[in-house]
This record gives structure tokens, sequence and C-alpha cells, in this order.
């Protein structure tokens, strides 16, 4: 990018200090300092001007928004795998590039998933909580008190047997559960004999027969509440589910019904319908120690990040000096 102008690059929130520093060493770069969620306003203001808009899964790029930027902007390079956020249609009729940063997220989303399939049934956080709240003042061990469920030996249906998918199965089959998958296409047959996997066909058939669900689908139009109250009844009592995909999978109403009435012993979830906002009906299920909520924190390592901005960075450079970069996301693929 010797002798060449530099892009200009619009940053929605504040990424870790090694990969700003190198965006600034490379593009005239706006970053976000204090780290406050860019308004509606501001976006418009950017996508009217600058050449690149780095955004995030908190920032809707819809329609409207593509449709007021100027015809500089020339690509939308997301911090994030997921790309739900972003009208890719409307960015490909005003020719308007848009990339992702895949492939960096498999191994600590999988852990998170793992961790949350073993804190529900062996009431990790209530047991923490008692302790806190007690300020350490317990009456000690008892041959029945704080009795969970153990794992292994236990069924796991993995809905969505995509890479983070298989990363769960790998990490749940050294755990000793028997693994079960719904997936739009049945996976290779040495990864399910690496596995031991069992392959549904029908996400109905399997949800009535194991103990626990992991959600690791995409979020797309088709699996928007794909666990309904109709599918959430199908689940065994005393089974649990685990979210780490995202929020829309899950009809919340729904799951907060089964857990209330009984037909579902507990749930963890990272992701939430109406994120940053969480159902006030779910705190209270965590109150009560039925449910385990956490912040949308199963990426969140500071190695993870950095490869996303590693990737971030490759995309922006790749375009600009006249090359497909390499990971764009074509319309009807998100």
């Amino acid at each position: 990018m010797t002798n060449k102008k530099k892009p200009t690059v619009y940053i929605t929130r504040t990424l870790p200090d090694v990969v700003e520093t190198r965006m600034r060493e490379l593009f005239d770069a706006e970053l976000n300092v204090d780290d406050r969620p860019r308004s509606r306003a501001e976006l418009e203001n950017a996508v009217a001007r600058v050449d690149v808009l780095v955004p995030t899964v908190t920032d809707r790029i819809d329609a409207a928004l593509i449709e007021a930027a100027g015809p500089q902007l020339k690509l939308i390079a997301t911090f994030s795998n997921g790309t739900d956020h972003i009208d890719i249609e409307a960015a490909s009729r005003r020719g308007i590039t848009v990339t992702n940063t895949p492939n960096v997220l498999t191994e600590d989303t999988a852990d998170m998933a793992m961790a949350l399939i073993l804190a529900v049934p062996r009431r990790l956080a209530e047991g923490a909580r008692i302790l806190t709240d007690r300020k350490g003042d317990w009456e000690g061990w008892s041959p029945t008190w704080m009795l969970g469920h153990r794992v292994g030996g236990k069924r796991l249906g993995i809905i969505g047997m995509g890479r983070i998918g298989t990363a769960v199965a790998r990490r749940a089959k050294a755990f000793g559960l028997s693994i079960h998958y719904h997936n739009r296409n049945r996976v290779s047959l040495q990864t399910e004999e690496a596995l031991e996997a069992t392959y549904w066909d029908s996400l109905d058939q399997m949800l009535a027969r194991v103990d626990i669900v992991s959600i690791n689908c995409p979020s797309t139009p088709a699996t928007y509440h794909l666990m309904s109250a109709r599918r959430l009844a199908l689940m065994r009592p005393g089974s649990y589910i685990v979210n780490t995909a995202r929020g829309g999978v899950m009809d919340e109403t729904a799951l907060i019904k089964c857990i209330r009435e009984g037909s579902i012993a507990g749930a963890g979830l990272d992701v939430f319908e109406n994120e940053p906002l969480v159902n006030p009906k779910l705190l209270k299920l965590a109150h009560e120690n039925k449910v385990v909520l956490l912040p949308h924190m199963s990426s969140a390592t500071i190695e993870s990040r950095i490869e996303m901005g590693e990737k971030v960075i490759i995309n922006i450079r790749t375009y600009f000096d006249g090359h497909r970069p390499p990971d764009r996301v074509l319309p009807g693929r998100n």
C-alpha cells in the first residue's frame, strides 16, 4: 500500500490494542476510544464519508443504512463470524463487498458450550453463589447436599454439526457422553466413526431421546425459533438445554414456561433473543438456580479477538490491493 492513499476505516467498537495499532499504521482509521455503542446517526454519518465500515454483531447494518451510504463506501468488514446483522443483499445491490471473520471462534465457543453442559446439571453456578452470598460461611459437606446429575453416560443432542458443533462433540465424547446430532447434511463417515456419533435426520425424534441439547446452528430465517414451544415440549423431563449460538434460535417464552412447569430441568444460555436486554423472567429463574446465564462471552478470549482483528485487516488490505478478500460473504450465504 506504499504511495497509495490510505483507505478511511470507521471502527464501531474498541478492539484490542495490538489490532487498533496495526489499523492506525495501515489505514486512516477512526477508533472508538470509549467503546460506546455507535448511534444510528453516527453510523449514517460514517457510511456517508468513509471507505470501510468495521461493525460488530451489535450494529444493525440494514438496507436503509446501506442506502444512505456514499459512493465511496466499498467494504463492510465485520468484526464477527456471523453476518445476520448485515443486509447482504442490500450491500450487494450497492456494489459493497461484505467480509467476516470465520473459523476463529470455534474452539473458544466449544469450550463455553462444554462448560455450560457441565455447569447446569452439576449446579456449579448455584454452588459458587452459596459461598459468595454467605461470605464463605456454610455448614460443610453432607452426603445429600447440592446433589446434581452425572454427565458421563448421558446422551448429548447437538443441533448444528458444523465446526463448532463438531468441536463440542469432541469435548463431550471425552467426558463420556454419547453423541447424537441433527444437521442439514450428514457429516462424513470418518467423523461419525471418530465421534461414535448417531445422526438423526428428524430433529423432533432426536429431541425426544437425548438428555442434554446443545444448540450450535447459525442464525438464519430458517432457524428462527427452531426450538419452538412444540419442539421444547418433545424434550424429556429432567433434560437440559444449552445455547451458545444465537438467541433467536430459541423461543425464550416457551423455554421459560417449560422450566417453570418442570418439563425441562434447566438451561444454560450465553445468548438471548433481545440482546443486550435479558428477559426478566429468565433473570428470576437464574436467581432461583434453575438456569445459568452468561453475557454472550463464549468467544471472549484475547486470542480470538486478536485473530478476528487480523482477519479484518487482511480483508481490507486484500480488497484495496485489488484482489478478492479471502472472507467475502456472498448473498444468500449468511
